[in-house]
């Protein structure tokens, strides 16, 4: 995947809610969300067969990020029948972790559309491929294309 004009944010691992991985013991979807929604991602145009079927969340707190213009964004996905369909928004990103580079994508479930686990404006949902050695609390640097993300 390569890029323009990549630019850089600091960011550590933090644990996430575990229902996009279905790793929580209170998560309705025992497979994860991912692992619903990729097969129903995959006609939209993106195919998440390589990757993690949940997400890594990046703290960078203090900063916040906001998307602007989102490579792909899906409009009233029925992923569930629990709840409403939802919009999601991708972006492709990198994560640089001891010094490897991973192409992966900003993952965007749009928070007017969503019902609960709802995520703070400074932590950034990433679905990545698998990253060996990866922890909470681990240093990343997540490189992103300044003309769909703005980080404040």
């Amino acid at each position: 995947m390569t890029h323009r004009n990549w630019q850089r944010v600091v960011g550590q691992v933090e644990r996430g809610h575990g229902v996009a991985s279905g790793v929580a013991a209170s998560s309705p979807y025992p497979r994860g969300t991912i692992e619903l929604q990729a097969p129903i991602f995959k006609p939209l145009g993106l195919d998440l067969t390589d990757y993690v079927k949940g997400t890594l969340n990046i703290s960078i707190s203090p900063s916040t990020f906001a998307l602007l213009r989102p490579e792909l964004t899906f409009r009233q996905v029925a992923w569930t029948d629990r709840h409403p369909p939802e919009d999601f928004s991708f972006s492709r990103c990198r994560i640089l972790f001891q010094a490897s580079t991973y192409d992966s994508w900003i993952y965007y479930p749009h928070p007017e559309t969503k019902k609960r686990n709802f995520q703070a404006p400074s932590t950034i949902e990433i679905i990545a491929p698998k990253i060996l050695g990866i922890g909470y609390g681990d240093r990343v640097e997540v490189e992103y294309d300044p003309a769909a993300v703005v980080v404040t």
